[in-house]
């Protein structure tokens, strides 16, 4: 009988900028999700997107981790595996497709019916040849006809999306080579084989069309934990580009790491000291009846 997988996690931020609170607040529970089951931790950073990486922003994650208690096993870029997205896309059914973002928009919005799903899917237009085949293609997954499923391993909530009427056919490279981030997530959990993913709720949606690429390439799907973004007094998300305070201002200012950790606690509604360390949260989340799981709203 083949041995049980070690269970692994990861953390995997964009350098694109200082690590905010809501980032902080999900690579704690990651952190602690990993560690409480004796597993592995990775730290992974999606730096496809060169155009928004910042050099500084990767030693600026790696001292805010470790300046919360945050440790890892090992750590790595997606900029470094690129052949292993290669490889996984030349196993996959996919096409060139020439059109831009607006050329999609307007041919939805031109189609009889109404729309099947909350988010632009594409038509299918270069499906049967790219239609300007002088510009650069980008390559979309011919997706199969099927339904493909997934519960949260927290809230046990299902989500089905029928992948043609609710996906479509979607991007895997794009036009000027960079791999896409549905494809690459999947090689890397795949191949470092994680088996939980903890990351926010924000992706729930995302994770049908994940599973699918897992099914088709013959990996096995982690179990998916999806955690509550942390929003602002108005009650919007918090994100880099809306001036969301940083973990590296908070650091630099003389801040001391246990109260911001006490704070992230707080904010999930745990009871804690006015400061703590992430081993403390570590202990006091194992007396508690579960981490996880968290509130995920059923998609219809």
């Amino acid at each position: 009988m083949a041995a049980a997988p070690v269970p692994t996690g990861r953390f995997a931020p964009s350098p694109t900028g200082a690590m905010h609170l809501g980032n902080a607040r999900t690579a704690l529970l990651a952190w602690q999700h990993s560690r409480r089951a004796g597993g592995r931790h990775l730290l992974r950073f999606e730096d496809l997107d060169v155009g928004r990486v910042r050099d500084w922003a990767y030693d600026c994650t790696r001292r805010d981790l470790e300046w919360l208690g945050l440790d890892w096993d090992e750590a790595f870029t997606q900029s470094a595996r690129k052949e292993l997205y290669a490889d996984a896309l030349a196993r996959l059914d996919t096409y060139p497709c020439t059109c831009t973002r607006r050329e999609v928009l307007a041919a939805i919005q031109d189609s009889a019916g109404a729309p099947h799903s909350e988010e632009a899917v594409y038509p299918g237009t270069c499906r049967s040849g790219s239609v300007n085949p002088q510009r650069l293609a980008a390559r979309r997954w011919r997706v199969p006809e099927q339904e493909s499923c997934v519960q949260d391993a927290g809230s046990r909530v299902v989500l089905c999306q029928n992948l043609p009427r609710d996906v479509g056919d979607f991007v895997l490279q794009r036009g000027d080579g960079a791999y896409a981030y549905h494809l690459a997530v999947v090689v890397d959990d795949a191949l470092t084989g994680v088996t939980d993913v903890v990351r926010g709720a924000d992706l729930w949606t995302a994770t049908p069309r994940q599973v699918a690429l897992q099914r088709a390439l013959g990996y096995c799907t982690p179990q998916y934990f999806h955690v509550p973004l942390m929003t602002d007094y108005a009650g919007q998300r918090l994100a880099k580009r809306g001036g969301a305070p940083s973990v590296r201002d908070l650091r630099e200012s003389g801040e001391k790491p246990e109260r911001v950790l006490a704070q992230l606690a707080l904010s999930l509604g745990w009871t804690v000291p006015a400061e703590v360390t992430a081993a403390e949260l570590l202990e006091i989340s194992a007396l508690q009846p579960s981490l996880l799981p968290f509130p995920i709203t059923p998609v219809h």
